[in-house]
């Protein structure tokens, strides 16, 4: 969209929040970048220069506003629309591979070389990986300077930076303040353990069906409701933590993590983001579903509906497994027997959180007769966890989309239905489709779209490249607590 000059400028000038994140605006005259958004007034066309990143726009040697900080935007949607190198790539280094493994690790994974890495980014988002992994630690450093009282030492080291030097000078460039004057302005409170931030998204957003969804179907002991907040035992790069994650009615997700290696605190707060579906573009989507006439009312009474994803996608796949056939509460409390007899115990001084879900590993070699399911089904669980122990098949986020679908489907009692929710929900595909799902075609009869999945995904082509919204509007219709923010406690061990 930053090669589109003139659309960009009535952006800016109209103050338009819906473009945050979709490109930022150099402003020549001052030698800083911002946010369209930004509530100074805008400068005139002439001085404007836009660029698709932030790290592009660091990397000409703009330096970050001090008033709409434009590195806490809410991300491009367009990483998460798409399966190509690029969007793949930059799913990556949101997760933070390139700061745990280096570019060269990044073009590893993504099976390319480090040369074709580099100019397909730089052709696409105007900065290479060190230049996005750099503007994402100076990001992270921020965070922990204005919200924490930590040493500059440990924010340091904590941000990625490989020495104080290199985070001061970075500090320095981006955002023209030193770590001592950012901290100043921010004024933290005491010493604590856990973070405390604001995760923004693009209005509006419907938090019903996605806080419902995520507490209807929580396994007690790995995720719990208190008081209002959605909680969450997280397994991360060098340790694991605590996510406490809160709707507020403003434009913001308030977002606690108590993390037991500040080093993963920009993985924490992407992998937060991911499971609500927070970079996502509600505008375009709903605009799309509201020309079929069967959707525009259910988009006009809650507009905004999110995708729950996830924070682990080996996790996600094997919940589907258990959840395949069975009620809601029936797929919690397999899911938390597994969690009760094979996964690592953890300290929730502040909930009842007891527990990280158990990884593939440690479930290999799970006895069949433990699992209270058919035969068929315990096999092809077994299967699951073998292949996913043996990382057979990648559900991460920089997976290839229709690669991982067809490991999937090659698997034993792996049926359309799980294939297509884990591709929802673990590889973040937003045109996955779950026609077979019995929520969905209760939805369609009473809608007087066709039940048959056949024919109802001929349908759904005209909601492409989102069905997977759709069919959270369609799901929104039944009477089930997925669709409805919790207005109780839902805590549990398993």
């Amino acid at each position: 969209m930053h090669e589109d000059v003139e659309r960009c400028v009535r952006a800016v000038q109209s103050k338009d929040a819906r473009f945050d994140g979709w490109f930022f605006t150099a402003v020549l005259t001052t030698g800083i970048y911002c946010r369209p958004s930004c509530p100074v007034v805008p400068p005139k066309p002439r001085h404007m220069s836009f660029y698709p990143s932030s790290a592009a726009a660091q990397q000409a040697g703009f330096r970050a506003c001090k008033r709409c900080r434009p590195d806490a935007t809410p991300g491009s949607p367009e990483w998460n629309e798409r399966a190509d190198l690029a969007a793949r790539a930059m799913r990556l280094i949101k997760d933070g591979i390139v700061d745990r493994e280096g570019v060269a690790g990044l073009a590893a994974r993504l099976g390319y070389s480090t040369r074709q890495v580099e100019r397909q980014l730089q052709a696409e988002v105007g900065a290479g990986p060190a230049a996005l992994a750099r503007a994402q630690r100076a990001q992270a450093a921020r965070l922990l300077i204005e919200t924490s009282a930590l040493p500059m030492a440990d924010v340091a080291f904590a941000s990625g930076f490989s020495s104080v030097r290199t985070f001061n000078d970075t500090v320095r460039a981006v955002f023209g303040l030193s770590p001592t004057e950012l901290r100043r302005r921010g004024r933290p409170a005491d010493v604590t353990s856990a973070v405390s931030l604001r995760l923004p998204f693009r209005a509006p957003l419907c938090p019903d069906n996605l806080f419902g969804h995520l507490v209807a179907t929580s396994v007690p002991g790995v995720e719990e409701w208190r008081s209002g907040v959605y909680r969450r035992t997280l397994r991360l790069p060098h340790g694991h933590g605590v996510a406490e994650l809160q709707p507020t009615g403003a434009a913001y997700i308030q977002c606690t993590l108590a993390l037991s290696d500040l080093r993963d605190l920009t993985t924490a707060i992407n992998r937060c983001r991911r499971l609500l579906d927070l970079d996502a573009d509600p505008v375009a989507i709903d605009e799309l579903l509201a020309r079929d006439p069967v959707m525009a009312p259910l988009v006009r009474k809650n507009p905004g509906r999110r995708i729950p994803q996830t924070v682990d996608g080996k996790e996600f796949a094997v919940r589907a497994m258990l959840g395949q056939q069975v009620s809601t509460a029936a797929a919690r409390t397999h899911a938390a027997r597994l969690v009760a007899a094979h996964g690592e115990p953890v300290s929730d001084p502040g909930g009842g959180l007891t527990h990280l879900f158990p990884t593939p590993a440690a479930l290999a070699g799970l006895d069949p007769s433990a699992l209270a399911l058919p035969q068929k089904r315990k096999n092809a669980l077994i299967t699951l966890i073998d292949t996913l122990a043996s990382d057979d098949i990648d559900l991460g986020t920089g997976s290839d989309w229709q690669e991982a679908r067809a490991r999937l489907e090659s698997l034993p009692g792996v049926g359309p239905w799980t294939v297509e929710t884990i591709a929802m929900r673990a590889l973040g595909d937003p045109d996955a489709f779950p026609a077979t799902d019995l929520g969905i075609k209760a939805a369609a009869g009473g809608l007087t779209l066709p039940t048959a999945p056949s024919a109802l995904v001929r349908h759904a082509a005209a909601w492409q490249p989102w069905r997977g919204y759709a069919a959270q509007y369609l799901w929104a219709t039944g009477d089930h607590p997925i669709n409805e923010m919790p207005t109780r406690d839902v805590v549990g061990t398993p």
